[in-house]
């Protein structure tokens, strides 16, 4: 690590994700990993995430089958999967750490039996931490963060820290906040309990559809 001489451990990572803190690494050969605490923090605010008309039209065909938890670590290994990354071998290990204790979860979009796309974060409290995502298929991740939001939603959530915000997440409802107004979000989410339930069952694409309606 660049900062201090602590070794990092699944607990103090969990640690750092509670007081707004995340770690990174500038890339996957890269042994080194160092804390970030951005001025402005991407958040997904949970009503209102933007389902397009486009988005709803592959929903209703149902081309992708979802699952939870299913093939965490090829999630992971997805999102590691480009020429830039920030996952190198230490975090990739953390985070199967943090699965296996039932704080870091993932959710899988299949197509004929094949990974397509997927989405993973940490869970603490009612604060969903977004890591990563990967696409394979047109609108994959899209669908992915359409069936992460709604369970969210569903199971008490209060907060999707998305740390960043891109102009792919920013089309889907993202915005910025400033590191106090996150803070004062993330200690209200910490003071509550929500349960990501792994092993829920799948919502239908239209209930996603509409109950995002209701909500946005």
């Amino acid at each position: 690590m660049k900062d201090g001489d602590l070794t990092l451990t699944p607990d103090l990572l969990l640690q750092a994700y509670q007081v707004g803190i995340f770690p990174m690494s500038e890339g996957r050969d890269d042994p080194e990993v160092f804390w970030v605490d951005p001025r402005m923090r991407g958040i997904m605010p949970l009503n209102h995430f933007h389902i397009s008309r486009s988005l709803a039209r592959t929903l209703r065909r149902e081309a992708f089958s979802i699952s939870y938890d299913r093939a965490y670590e090829d999630v992971v290994a997805g999102c590691a999967d480009r020429d830039e990354t920030w996952i190198n071998e230490t975090i990739f290990d953390l985070y199967r750490q943090l699965h296996l204790n039932g704080f870091a979860h993932s959710i899988e979009v299949w197509k004929d039996d094949h990974l397509v796309g997927g989405v993973y974060g940490v869970t603490i409290g009612a604060a969903f931490f977004g890591e990563s995502m990967f696409s394979r298929e047109t609108d994959a991740s899209k669908v992915a963060l359409a069936y992460l939001v709604d369970r969210l939603r569903q199971n008490g959530y209060r907060l999707f820290d998305t740390q960043f915000i891109t102009p792919h997440l920013a089309r889907l409802g993202a915005i910025e906040i400033e590191r106090e107004h996150y803070r004062a979000m993330l200690t209200d989410a910490l003071a509550h309990e929500a349960t990501f339930d792994a092993k829920g069952p799948v919502q239908s694409a239209s209930g996603v559809i509409q109950r995002n309606a209701q909500t946005s």
